[in-house]
């Protein structure tokens, strides 16, 4: 895939996002990450990040309040060249800042990829339970992801890189009818030295979609991830 045809990609994502203003039901969040990733061995790695969600905008509001902080584990273990399956465990702060429940969440994921030429393409299936005082949901989830670089077919120290996704999610509970949401992200980033990454961009939810009023949500993505 050549750099000019890469572009009606972001012209895509840009004209989805850029309708947004007109959307009922909007609620807004500013999410930073920072995440650590560790080789135990070849086949063998570790995960560990830290997440701030905040609002940005609220009841048609613009402001700046936490909402939550993520702390977040996963252990890896590559079974084939380009095949994985990962525990993950995470645990959610957020009646600390909001009115919502703390949540304990496990995470079973498997993951498998192909690269056929500069792009590479990504499956992945998880099953969470998610742990909070009244009640555990169980959500299933199945993301199809992208990533390529902007420059030429090989991604070199420095050039920029593209990763989109499109992921969608079904919540079960005990009493609670099923929700389904559905999350398109964008995100462009940067391979630096020492094993830093960089990365910003934007993710699109629709949450409760077969509801009578589906939510809107919009965040704006920052990340840094350091190999060790």
């Amino acid at each position: 895939m050549s750099y000019t045809h890469k572009w009606p990609f972001f012209l895509l994502i840009f004209l989805f996002f850029g309708n947004l203003h007109a959307q009922d039901n909007l609620t807004g969040y500013w999410q930073p990450e920072f995440a650590i990733n560790y080789d135990v061995n070849k086949a063998y790695s570790h995960n560990f990040s830290v997440t701030n969600r905040n609002y940005i905008i609220k009841d048609s509001e613009v402001l700046l309040k936490t909402r939550q902080i993520d702390l977040v584990h996963f252990s890896k273990l590559d079974i084939k060249d380009n095949q994985s399956i990962a525990l993950g465990v995470q645990y959610r702060f957020r009646n600390n800042f909001d009115d919502g429940e703390n949540e304990l969440r496990l995470t079973q994921q498997y993951n498998v990829t192909s690269k056929p030429f500069s792009v590479r393409y990504g499956h992945r299936f998880r099953a969470e339970q998610r742990i909070t005082q009244p009640l555990t949901t169980h959500r299933f989830r199945y993301r199809f992801a992208v990533d390529f670089p902007l420059k030429g077919e090989k991604l070199d120290m420095g050039e920029p890189y593209f990763v989109g996704s499109f992921e969608n999610l079904l919540s079960v509970a005990k009493g609670n009818s099923p929700q389904f949401d559905t999350r398109l992200n964008g995100q462009v980033g940067w391979q630096l030295e020492h094993g830093l990454k960089i990365q910003v961009g934007v993710e699109y939810r629709i949450e409760e979609y077969t509801s009578g009023l589906p939510q809107n949500v919009v965040f704006l993505l920052t990340s840094a991830q350091l190999s060790l």
